[in-house]
């Protein structure tokens, strides 16, 4: 397997029988500084090498191959885990002793059950893995350098990671040209002539008129009418409710869960949902799959009858239609593999979990139980009400039976209206009149980005949070915060961003067109089902993409970056503008005179914060050599405050 901690949960199920040894990843790979790929009539042969620690820790393993009667390759059950398997049985070369062994969960009857049914490498799924791999090397390494050539040295391009670049470049331009409506909303609070089925303090209730109002003067007119109408019920319309409970979670659906509820991005989920996996208290978090076993049903019922009664429980377990069309129906959806952990979470117990694993594992345990509950039942309630020549309208809503409520919650407070007939008169309370202007789409942020690329078929659930890293880390885009009151954060591309994927859209349109990324992500799909052989795949994307290239090469023109400028003039020279520029580090500051005037000076990203430890510096943003972003105090190094996390004060 690949990781200590995985082998060490093992470990704990299988006895000394077995000496359980982790690979720590891959074993090998394609180089670091060629492309590494012979190709030749259509063949693309990789050329597969080891790091010094990858060949120490390979050969440390083949010590035990001689004294060993079974090699049990237990990597992860995906396409990236049977790689890594075959990647080990090809190293070790004992192809007699080696055996295959996959489990969803790192539970001991999981381990048991895999144990006795061990099978050879899957080879399509080591094919379509390695067609990625390849796949993405050869856009990576050609496009790169053109990039180098064509806009600045050090840039990189890939064939998915470019494609969720141009999403977010698109969505800037459209908030860009986007020219704000003004319209007006005008809200009436009515009472009941006589009486009200409401509690002290609520007998009135709020109706919203129903018309285009697009100016000030509209709205002061009909406001002037609203004030002096009679108000009469025109109509009451009830309906019945039932709502099922959202299905348990993929990777995508945890990571968007995750990012709208915790405020986490797609990379800190996965590694958080990493380390609960090989603790063994969830299924496999690389899925996107919405399946159940029976027993975890089975279970998850006997749980919430116990817990919250028979009436919340089903009477047959409830299953989902998985919408992915890929996904495999053998792999899971993300589970907790014991119900009663939460238990001892709940009860503050002690457990070996860190705060963020707790906060993760109640997510997803609340998401499977609530998905095996009784469905919320209730009634909608719809009032019209004429104002003269005017209609408004008030909608209510009344829950008879929580269900899953129970263990989810709900997201809005009920609104009850009171009881109220066909004809009966209303009276007038008062009204507010309400100037709005028409909002611009949204900036993403890491849950609507991959639900997008995951409803475009772009990526999969391995994918989406490297990904969202790699242009995070190449500086194509940042994340910016909220308007103050609001939580989380927005990607906004930055000046190189969008000349990268301008320059990319101009030259070459497929790769970084969204229906034939997507159709690429089929046909990889197609190689791990037997449907489609790796090699002639990767042909027919390199032969045209090869040709593209040479033309591109000589004809595109360079490309200019914009800067961003400050306001101010160069300290230095007087002359030039100082302006913001990117580096290999991030911002920094330079005169638009260069190299004339080689002014040079750190960009203080500033968040607003004075240094909780000074007192005196800013609170700044900073990134380390390994491009990692952490807060730090602008002092540095009189004041060496440096923080993960954001500091809480003002």
């Amino acid at each position: 397997m690949e990781s200590p901690t995985k082998a060490k949960t093992l470990a704990k199920f299988l006895g000394s029988d077995y000496q359980i040894e982790a690979s720590y990843g891959h074993v090998r790979d394609l180089p670091q500084k060629k492309l590494g790929i012979k190709i030749s009539n259509d063949k693309f042969v990789p050329d597969y090498v080891q790091t010094k620690k990858q060949k120490d820790r390979t050969d440390e393993i083949k010590k035990l191959v001689p004294k060993s009667k079974f090699i049990y390759l237990a990597t992860d059950p995906d396409r990236e885990g049977e790689a890594i398997a075959w990647h080990i049985g090809e190293v070790l070369r004992a192809q007699k002793k080696v055996l295959r062994v996959a489990f969803h969960e790192i539970t001991k009857s999981a381990i048991e059950e895999s144990l006795k049914h061990p099978r050879g490498i899957d080879m399509q799924l080591v094919d379509a893995q390695q067609a990625r791999r390849i796949l993405d090397r050869l856009v990576g390494y050609k496009l790169s350098p053109l990039l180098w050539k064509k806009i600045r040295k050090g840039l990189s391009a890939g064939r998915v990671q470019s494609v969720a670049l141009r999403l977010i470049v698109e969505r800037e331009r459209e908030i860009e040209a986007f020219k704000p409506e003004e319209y007006w909303q005008i809200l009436v609070d009515l009472q009941k002539v006589q009486g009200s089925n409401l509690p002290a303090g609520r007998q009135g209730f709020k109706v919203q008129l129903i018309a285009d109002i697009k100016n000030q003067v509209e709205a002061e007119k009909i406001e002037r009418e609203l004030r002096i109408a009679k108000y009469q019920v025109e109509s009451v319309e009830k309906k019945d409710f039932s709502r099922t409970p959202p299905a348990p979670f993929t990777t995508s659906t945890l990571q968007q869960a995750a990012a709208n509820r915790l405020g986490w991005s797609a990379k800190k989920t996965m590694q958080v949902a990493q380390g609960l996996y090989e603790e063994g208290l969830i299924t496999y978090h690389r899925t996107d799959s919405t399946n159940l076993a029976i027993e975890a049903v089975s279970a998850a019922a006997q749980y919430i009858t116990k817990t919250f009664g028979a009436n919340y429980a089903l009477a047959k377990p409830r299953f989902y239609k998985t919408k992915s069309k890929v996904a495999q129906e053998a792999h899971e959806a993300i589970r907790p593999t014991d119900l009663a952990l939460q238990e001892v979470l709940l009860q503050s117990k002690g457990t070996s979990l860190n705060k963020d694993q707790e906060r993760l594992y109640e997510l997803i345990w609340k998401r499977f139980v609530a998905c095996q509950m009784a469905e919320v039942t209730g009634e909608t309630t719809k009032i019209t009400v004429t104002a003269g020549e005017y209609k408004l309208e008030a909608r209510g809503e009344t829950v008879r039976f929580d269900g899953w409520y129970k263990v989810l919650g709900k997201d809005a407070e009920e609104n009850i209206l009171p009881e109220v007939a066909e004809g009966e008169k209303l009276s007038f309370v008062d009204l507010q009149s309400l100037q709005k202007f028409s909002q611009p789409p949204a900036r993403y942020n890491d849950a609507s980005l991959i639900k997008t690329l995951e409803e475009k078929g772009i990526g999969r659930p391995s994918t989406y949070a490297p990904i969202i890293s790699t242009i995070l880390e190449r500086l194509y885009v940042e994340k910016m915060d909220l308007p103050a009151g609001r939580q989380g954060k927005r990607f906004q591309p930055t000046a190189l961003g969008i000349a990268v994927c301008d320059f990319l859209v101009t030259n070459f349109a497929d790769i970084v067109d969204y229906d034939f990324t997507a159709k690429m992500e089929d046909e990889l799909d197609e190689i791990a089902d037997g449907k489609r052989e790796w090699e002639p795949t990767i042909a027919e994307f390199y032969a045209p993409f090869s040709e593209k290239l040479e033309k591109v090469t000589e004809t595109a023109q360079r490309v200019k970056v914009e800067v961003e400028e400050t306001g101010n003039l160069c300290p230095k020279c007087g002359q030039g503008k100082e302006i913001i520029r990117l580096g290999k580090f991030g911002k920094f500051l330079a005169c638009s005179r260069f190299p004339e005037c080689d002014y040079k000076a750190n960009y203080l990203n500033k968040t607003g914060q004075k240094c909780p430890k000074c007192a005196t510096g800013d609170v700044i943003l900073k990134r380390t050599k390994f491009k990692k972003t952490f807060f730090g105090c602008s002092n540095y190094p009189t004041c060496d405050f440096a923080s993960w996390t954001k500091p809480k004060n003002g």
